[in-house]
């Protein structure tokens, strides 16, 4: 049996996020695994690296499966491109070792939110980002980030609803780029828990509207509790950038 390896574009604007759900087909999981079940004749099921949200897109999420068939990956790829729908890409396939399990591998993660602050919003990156008017205040916004940095519980900052599973995180680096009006928000950590990286974005942005005082973040990510975080920022605004083995 071989493991196959799948670096996969998508953009998640009109699917239901990554999971395969039982109440639909609109997801991005359920789209790959019919194309390559049909290739394969095989049931296969494809793990991913995590499960991005509704609306949520990637530039290179990270995905394997198992498989009895000899198809080549070059004809894995050329299949899945032809008959995937056009919003999936398949950028690469690889025959991988057996033992190389795509979300229990991962030792660091990447994500990158995308916000529009000029007053007009741009027709054509509506979709891939969010659009906020009000001029922010990206100095403050730079200075909060710093309080994300480290090994910290983000039980503030997730609307993970378990309590048996841990809510504590390593973020290496929280950066705040911007061109034009263009604001980029690039968070690399060891690991997101359910909507954290978007929590945090709408944490940020409301440091920036002046909404949050940058002195209340430490008591906000000590109290634990997510009522007192900021709002989640939307999801077309939100992309996973690159999954590091």
């Amino acid at each position: 049996m071989k493991n196959i390896k799948l670096t996969i574009q998508y953009d998640g604007t009109r699917y239901k996020g990554w999971q395969r759900l039982g109440n639909t087909d609109n997801t991005i999981q359920h789209k790959i695994e019919k194309v390559l079940s049909e290739l394969t004749t095989e049931n296969i099921e494809v793990i991913a690296s995590g499960r991005t949200d509704a609306g949520v897109h990637a530039q290179n999420q990270i995905a394997n499966f198992k498989t009895n068939s000899n198809i080549s990956p070059n004809d894995i790829l050329d299949y899945c491109n032809k008959y995937l729908p056009k919003d999936i890409v398949i950028k690469n396939v690889c025959e991988i070792s057996d033992r190389f399990h795509s979300r229990y591998n991962v030792k660091e993660k990447v994500y990158t939110y995308k916000i529009c602050n000029n007053q007009i919003h741009d027709v054509f990156t509506r979709k891939y980002s969010y659009h906020i008017p009000a001029k922010l205040n990206l100095e403050k916004m730079r200075n909060a980030a710093q309080f994300f940095i480290g090994e910290h519980d983000f039980k503030s900052f997730t609307a993970l609803k378990s309590k048996k599973k841990s809510t504590v995180r390593n973020i290496y680096s929280l950066d705040i780029n911007e061109n034009s009006g263009n604001v980029d928000i690039i968070i690399h950590g060891n690991g997101f828990l359910y909507k954290m990286v978007r929590i945090i974005v709408g944490t940020l942005i409301e440091v920036g509207l002046g909404t949050i005082d940058v002195n209340e973040l430490p008591k906000i990510m000590e109290i634990k509790d997510r009522s007192k975080a900021g709002t989640t920022a939307p999801s077309q605004g939100l992309f996973l950038t690159k999954v590091i083995y």
